[in-house]
């Protein structure tokens, strides 16, 4: 076998594997466009509304105990790195 049967093999095989995973890839699109217009014909694309009623116990207070002591977080690392580096 010489080089340029080979190479003509080579060049055919990949030509044939990427035609098959081109070919795949326009079936699964087609597929999905497929699956999409039956969800969306048969309404399954929309969620229910849900209402939810929240007691004024139930809200959350507008400065959580976390974002109040900010200050402290950022004092405690700059004396942390301040001990670290200097």
């Amino acid at each position: 076998m010489t080089i340029s049967q080979m190479l003509g093999q080579s060049a055919l095989l990949t030509l044939l594997g990427m035609g098959v995973v081109f070919s795949f890839l326009i079936i699964m699109i087609g597929a999905m466009y497929l699956l999409h217009a039956v969800i969306h014909a048969l309404k399954l694309d929309k969620e229910p509304v849900k209402e939810e009623r929240t007691s004024p116990a139930a809200v959350a207070p507008a400065v959580s105990p976390v974002s109040a002591d900010n200050g402290a977080v950022v004092a405690a690392i700059a004396a942390a790195l301040h001990e670290k580096l200097g």
